[in-house]
């Protein structure tokens, strides 16, 4: 009896219950990827609604434009607009709820600009500056040292610059919620500046006329040269970098004006010019004895055109054919020493020239038997080749002879295949083993008359 009562009791409190239905709230967040707004734009849709159970999805403009999935996953934008999307969301119980969301899609924005020098690039440098962005509506342009230094407009005006050296342009374009910048770089030339170097030809080294000498122009930033030369068989050249021949003794004066089409500036210097002698002195040549020139510590085969010592690993078959004063030295002793004409390396150790040069000489003047004589004293006071070509050098049997070191300093005479005349001067013999040489100086003519 008990149980039927409970029974009874039980089926009427759930007679008596009433049943509520769950209600729907949509709710759902966006998501752009790298908040790029910029097409194509692609966004991420995340379901927040409560209740509900079946979903449709609308996205005007999107592809996909429809889903039913709680969440549908990318829906990607190509055109640029305002677009709504829309999520409605229903359940069992006959609840139903609609969300409406509105999303800009912007034109991509890109960044981009021309420079163009107006003249050119020497200080004041005027250029202009051409916006070729698109998908932006704010400008900021920097100018890193210009005039003006900075400005919103689309397309800025003439910029100036003054000083020389790199700027950086920086143009910052927006749409309001992106920012991009690109970078350039322009440099202005240094300010205009004239210099000039001068080299003496190899042969005019000494400064006597006529002199070639050619001129290096240092000048920075120039585009158009104006020299003038005193003294000189050129009065003026427009080169850059000329070949003068200058014939007049004493100081002489250069100038040089450069100009860049915006400045001129002009620089003088001076250069002094000696009477021709047609005298080359060479002083300190040291020749070694035949042990040193063949283990290549001291040279003994001389060039007069090249003014240098060469020793056995230095001669290439081109410097046998201007060899002119070979010296063969038998030993430390000095008890046989000689000057050798280049064609007649036979009688010696060394190894015999290619086409090699006839020098006459005359080692030992006391044992001539000729006219031609020069003392010490005579050889020290040569300031001109006027003794020199007085004297008749003629090849003896007594001249070729060789020569000790008991007398020093002593002279020897020859003359080139060319018809050059010249004395050397013995100053000391320097005892070192088998590295030993003899100390000389040189006076040659610089051409046969």
């Amino acid at each position: 009896m008990k149980n039927i009562i409970y029974i009874i009791s039980v089926l009427s409190l759930f007679g008596c219950a009433k049943e509520e239905a769950i209600p729907v709230i949509v709710d759902f967040d966006v998501e752009v990827f790298n908040n790029d707004f910029s097409i194509p734009v692609q966004v991420v849709f995340f379901n927040k609604t409560e209740g509900g159970e079946e979903y449709e999805w609308t996205f005007k403009g999107g592809t996909p434009s429809r889903s039913v999935n709680r969440n549908p996953g990318v829906i990607q934008y190509n055109q640029k607009g305002a677009y709504t999307i829309e999520l409605t969301a229903t359940n069992e119980d006959g609840s139903r709820d609609t969300k409406t969301l509105e999303i800009q899609i912007d034109d991509p924005v890109i960044v981009d600009f021309e420079i163009t020098n107006l003249v050119d690039n020497f200080s004041p440098a005027s250029y202009r500056f051409q916006n070729n962005s698109s998908g932006a509506d704010t400008f900021l342009w920097t100018f890193e040292g210009g005039i003006p230094e900075i400005s919103t407009e689309q397309n800025p005006g003439e910029v100036i610059f003054t000083e020389s050296g790199n700027h950086t342009i920086t143009l910052q374009v927006s749409n309001g919620r992106e920012t991009y910048e690109q970078q350039k770089i322009i440099t202005v030339a240094p300010f205009l500046v004239s210099d000039f170097d001068f080299e003496v030809a190899f042969d005019d080294d000494d400064f006597q006329i006529p002199a070639h000498v050619h001129f290096k122009n240092r000048s920075v930033s120039a585009t158009s040269y104006e020299w003038r030369f005193e003294g000189a068989s050129s009065f003026m050249s427009t080169e850059e970098n000329p070949e003068v021949i200058f014939v007049q003794e004493g100081v002489q004066t250069i100038h040089l004006t450069v100009s860049n089409g915006k400045e001129t500036k002009t620089i003088s210097k001076q250069i002094e010019f000696f009477k021709n002698t047609n005298l080359r002195e060479l002083k300190d040549v040291r020749f070694g004895i035949n042990t040193a020139h063949i283990t290549n510590s001291i040279g003994a085969f001389y060039s007069t055109a090249d003014r240098k010592i060469y020793a056995k690993n230095e001669i290439t078959s081109d410097i046998e054919k201007r060899i002119d004063l070979p010296f063969f030295g038998l030993s430390d002793t000095f008890t046989r020493n000689r000057f050798v004409s280049p064609d007649a390396l036979s009688g010696t150790t060394f190894d015999e020239l290619t086409d090699p040069k006839k020098t006459i000489f005359i080692n030992s003047q006391e044992l001539c038997g000729c006219s031609a004589y020069l003392t010490v004293t005579e050889f020290d006071s040569m300031v001109d080749d006027t003794l020199l070509e007085s004297l008749t050098i003629q090849e003896t049997p007594g001249g070729l002879q060789d020569f000790d070191d008991t007398l020093a300093p002593r002279i020897v005479l020859f003359k080139t295949q060319d018809g050059k005349k010249g004395a050397i001067k013995i100053k000391s013999f320097i005892r070192d083993g088998q590295q030993s040489y003899i100390l000389t100086d040189i006076k040659i003519q610089k051409g046969s008359r």
